[in-house]
């Protein structure tokens, strides 16, 4: 195991390289008692991508748990499942920030799930997280906000299970991250997909650093999001 490290830091705090990972900005209490459609879907989506790669069981990392259904939906599923989050208030398995797993061993997990957990995380942190997440585990689920607002047109069924499918984004394709201050999500994301410099196309050179990308898709049940599988080069 590497040495282990855990922390709160609030928002504000900075270091050489900016701001510091921190809790989200928001009445967290009240966040984590309410349970959204999007919740029962995301959790839905964690399981069938961990299927597809084959994982009906296994050792399971939660970064970033929220109010708790995913964790509570695999273990219920056979999934040996450990949570960690920077936030104490979401009782975390073990407390810290994504971008230092050094709490694990390497290898320790089948796969790890961050699901709408990075675009918190400062920019100048991101490569590092990836790193991290490579190293614990064979395999990660990467699910990120997709910018602006969505429409979706959809035709079928056509044959049974297939329809033809299209979304279409609107947002300011020259609104620039500020890399030292959380401007989307009412002061929650630093960074959105679609956003200058996180392109579909920039992002996936950045996975590919440390991940072979398995598939890459838009959730059409919950259209801000876009689902990544990804398998680790390191192992």
């Amino acid at each position: 195991m590497r040495s282990r490290s855990s922390c709160t830091i609030s928002l504000g705090e900075m270091d050489s390289r900016g701001p510091l990972p921190a809790v989200m900005p928001v009445d967290r209490e009240e966040w984590v008692r309410k349970l959204h459609l999007s919740h029962f879907i995301n959790t839905g989506t964690q399981l069938r991508d961990l299927e597809s790669v084959g994982l009906e069981a296994g050792n399971i990392l939660i970064i970033g748990p929220g109010p708790g259904l995913d964790a509570l939906v695999l273990r219920g599923r056979g999934y040996k499942v450990t949570t960690f989050d920077i936030d104490p208030l979401f009782n975390p398995d073990v407390q810290g920030s994504v971008h230092d797993l050094s709490a694990f061993d390497d290898q320790e997990f089948d796969a790890a799930i961050a699901s709408h957990v990075l675009e918190h995380l400062p920019p100048s942190y991101l490569d590092q997280a990836l790193a991290e997440l490579a190293m614990v585990a064979k395999f990660t689920l990467i699910y990120l906000p997709v910018a602006g607002k969505h429409v979706h047109f959809k035709l079928g069924p056509l044959l049974p299970g297939r329809s033809i499918s299209l979304v279409v984004d609107f947002y300011n394709p020259f609104n620039k991250p500020d890399p030292l201050s959380p401007k989307y999500m009412a002061g929650q994301h630093f960074w959105e997909v679609g956003r200058p410099g996180y392109t579909k196309r920039n992002l996936k050179a950045r996975f590919e650093n440390n991940f072979e990308v398995i598939r890459a898709y838009r959730n059409h049940d919950w259209l801000p999001s876009a689902n990544l599988v990804l398998k680790s080069r390191k192992h």
